[in-house]
């Protein structure tokens, strides 16, 4: 439906996308996409994310690297919302669940910021650097 609203079909190669970014389970690079959905040409995989970031089936994250990881959206990949930890050294991306006392200062961040700027807040997002466990232990 969300692919229908744009014009767009959901193709083979859209499936095979889909799949591998369900089975990932976390955002992953293009190589690590590829590496699942084989019969997809790196590309076509780079247009088809494009669209289906731009339906809402996906995201596309920035990480502390110039290498962007792509997630399925939320509400279709069974995940609740979450946050991300992004190593600074290697790039890896993990989610992480917001508590609910996180959860309810955000919501009234985002009120404070919506009466002082006149947007209106949908949605936001937080994005955590660090050191993972084996960048970690590499520099120890």
């Amino acid at each position: 439906m969300r692919l229908a609203a744009l014009d767009q079909r959901y193709t083979s190669s859209r499936r095979a996308l889909v799949d591998a970014l369900l089975a990932a389970r976390r955002p992953v690079a293009m190589p690590e996409i590829l590496g699942v959905a084989a019969g997809v040409p790196q590309s076509s995989a780079y247009r088809n994310l494009t669209v289906l970031c731009e339906a809402g089936v996906a995201r596309r994250l920035a990480g502390t690297d110039d290498v962007g990881r792509f997630e399925l959206a939320e509400d279709l990949s069974g995940n609740h919302h979450h946050h991300h930890v992004m190593c600074s050294s290697c790039g890896l991306v993990a989610d992480v669940g917001a508590s609910p006392a996180l959860e309810r200062s955000l919501a009234e961040a985002a009120r404070v910021a919506s009466d002082e700027t006149g947007f209106e807040v949908s949605a936001h997002r937080i994005d955590m650097m660090g050191l993972c466990p084996t960048c970690r232990a590499a520099q120890a």
